[in-house]
């Protein structure tokens, strides 16, 4: 069992670490690209999934979606990696965002599990979003057709192949993958369920061209839905550590072979390195041979550990949802 941690003993971080915002803008050219291809193909959509991260509820997805594409047809926000997150809060983050935005159609999912009661969901709602809805142009036709959008690395690719695999017991049509940029182009349509026909267009995620918010930025870079290495690894684990820290979730000592909370990533990666057995031999210009710790190994070991749900399940976005009654832990 764990050992309990009082976190008034501890004189931790009050601001977030701050890093230049240069590190965290990601606007590749398919993302321009992309976006365009998205729009020109609105007119032939019936509705559109926007796919986000369960962890990042509220920060993070991109304004220009709902400028440009939710607003102008029926909308269904399946956030994924429910696994990942608190289960808990799901409720009030329902709650919350019909209050603040009037979205009604809200799902949580797993799309690593076949049996995810929220991917059981989506194709009926989906079917009764788009039945109850005024098609205009394509209102004669008897076929359906959605658009899956998002932000990178969220898990668009993974819920078209789960429905496909699901509705019609085919093999996956997509290619995915656990870092961002997998999908760069507006893919040809790809059969998600016979009766009623149902056509489904994987897009690439999309980011905003500039980040206004640094923590926002943090957050997507944890979540992956950056490239670990453009952000840099050691930024991405002092982030996590300073959010595990605020957040009085200390499962991240006994991974990192530590006695007590550390506020400091240093101390915290030479620690790890050792518990790790992450050491590495450098020679000197005198051509002595050392061993160092491998403080960039022991980085992505430690964000990796996030986002398997080795330090926990978690909601980032806990500071932004409303409270009803006293503060909870974020800690599953």
């Amino acid at each position: 069992m764990a050992t309990k941690f009082d976190a008034a003993l501890y004189n931790f971080r009050k601001k977030c670490p701050y890093v230049s915002k240069d590190l965290l803008r990601w606007f590749p050219g398919h993302m321009n690209k992309g976006l365009k291809q998205m729009q020109r193909k609105l007119k032939s959509v019936d509705c559109v999934i926007e796919v986000h991260d369960a962890r990042i509820p509220f920060s993070g997805r991109n304004p220009i979606f709902t400028s440009t594409l939710t607003g102008a047809k029926p909308h269904i926000l399946v956030f994924n990696k429910k696994d990942l997150s608190n289960r808990s809060y799901i409720p009030r983050i329902k709650d919350q965002l019909k209050a603040e935005e009037g979205i009604e159609n809200v799902v949580f999912t797993n799309c690593k599990d076949e049996h995810c009661r929220g991917l059981k969901t989506v194709r009926p709602l989906l079917v009764d979003t788009i039945k109850n809805s005024n098609r205009y142009n394509r209102s004669e036709e008897i076929d359906y057709n959605v658009m899956i959008i998002g932000v990178p690395n969220v898990g668009k690719s993974s819920l078209i192949n789960m429905l496909r695999s699901n509705n019609m017991r085919l093999r996956h049509a997509l290619p995915v993958g656990a870092v961002a940029g997998v999908t760069r182009s507006l893919m040809t349509k790809i059969t998600i369920n016979n009766n009623p026909k149902i056509f489904m267009f994987d897009t690439p995620g999309i980011l905003e061209p500039t980040v206004k918010d640094i923590e926002m930025g943090l957050k997507l870079a944890l979540c992956a839905s950056l490239q670990d290495h453009l952000v840099g690894e050691e930024i991405i684990a002092d982030y996590l550590l300073y959010w595990l820290n605020s957040h009085n979730n200390f499962k991240y000592v006994e991974y990192m072979g530590l006695e007590e909370p550390c506020d400091d990533i240093n101390r915290v990666l030479i620690a790890g390195a050792i518990k790790l057995n992450r050491i590495r031999k450098t020679r000197d210009f005198d051509g002595t041979v050392r061993e160092v710790p491998d403080i960039l190994e022991v980085a992505r070991a430690m964000v990796r550990a996030f986002r398997t749900g080795e330090l926990g399940r978690t909601l980032l976005d806990i500071d932004l949802l409303k409270r009803t009654r006293e503060k909870e832990t974020a800690i599953a």
